[in-house]
């Protein structure tokens, strides 16, 4: 079997599993009342989201978890199929997944309904994670620590590659979290993302890490079988936060995190615009430089329907990734 059929038969099967189990997952949602909370200033279409059950990143964290971790464990009777350079992503992937769900839970549930977590804690929490992460990253794993398009062999950072490597994987994880919010357009748009690292990855040979992100990206799939337009079930923190993490990990033992803020522009730009929605209000005392942030909310309050801003943003997203694919084998 060679690679490529590889890949595409472990994204297939991660689909088939997220697909299967979703069901279940969302009776069990429901039966505990775990549904969404509007915010009053949120355009009025997402009235009708009000209740629709949240923390649909578990949907895609324990299938991923299983397959990566069964596959392991068939080295026992042989067999190599994924290496333990995939087990930093994986408990990457989970730790950040059960921060978002305890965030989520707090949202809902806790004392701070429909608030969730402190910003500051919450914040906390995902830079010690990271550190920890960029610590595995360049003394563990040995991962590339640069590489900059057209330029032959590997740049050094020496001491910044640790709070670089942490930025990444916070940023990362915030970007997609202010990605979601639409039906369908954190899952097409990470979709996109990782399918564009899995194939970086693959050209620069790194197969354990190409199978993991298209393993992930078969579980996205599955997951937007009951996310797209209408959606039964949201992402929230427990998938969103988990998934950037997980992106900005991969973008990191690639090298090609340069590349980051053009692959992943739509996440990017996303972040982007509620820093200066917040900076621009404190600079002119209440002034809004976006209608709302994160800017997708901006286009459907300009008229744009939820769809369209999905689509668009998705044919935006795609066309990034494929030109970041383009300088990343120059």
């Amino acid at each position: 079997m060679n690679e490529t059929t590889l890949v595409l038969t472990l994204s297939t099967f991660s689909f088939m599993m997220t697909v299967i189990w979703g069901g279940p997952l969302l009776r069990i949602l429901r039966h505990f009342k775990i549904g969404k909370l509007i915010r009053v200033e949120e355009p009025g279409s997402h009235i009708t989201k009000m209740g629709t059950p949240t923390m649909g990143g578990v949907m895609i964290i324990l299938p991923v978890a299983l397959i990566t971790l069964l596959l392991n464990a068939a080295k026992l009777v042989g067999l190599t199929v994924l290496g333990r350079s995939v087990i930093l992503p994986l408990v990457v992937m989970v730790s950040f997944g059960i921060l978002g769900g305890i965030d989520d839970w707090e949202g809902i549930h806790g004392a701070r309904r429909a608030l969730g977590m402190r910003a500051r804690t919450k914040f906390l929490f995902q830079v010690l994670l990271a550190l920890a992460a960029a610590y595995a990253l360049k003394f563990l794993l040995d991962s590339p620590e640069m590489f900059w398009p057209g330029v032959a062999g590997e740049l050094s950072l020496g001491f910044w590659y640790i709070p670089m490597a942490t930025f990444i994987i916070v940023g990362a994880s915030n970007a997609v979290n202010f990605n979601d919010g639409l039906d369908g357009l954190a899952g097409l748009i990470s979709a996109t993302v990782l399918v564009a690292y899995g194939l970086i990855a693959l050209l620069q040979g790194q197969n354990f890490i190409a199978r993991f992100c298209f393993t992930l990206v078969g579980a996205i799939f599955g997951f937007l079988w009951f996310n797209v337009h209408p959606a039964e079930l949201f992402m929230g923190d427990a998938g969103s936060l988990s998934i950037g993490a997980t992106l900005g990990v991969i973008a990191l033992m690639t090298g090609q995190w340069l590349l980051l803020p053009l692959i992943a522009v739509i996440p990017v730009s996303e972040e982007l615009s509620v820093i200066i929605q917040i900076l621009y209000f404190k600079a002119t005392k209440g002034k809004r430089f976006f209608k709302m942030a994160p800017i997708h909310l901006h286009f459907e309050l300009l008229g744009w329907s939820e769809t369209q801003v999905v689509q668009r943003f998705w044919l935006v997203g795609l066309l990034a990734a494929m030109l970041g694919v383009a300088l990343a084998i120059i």
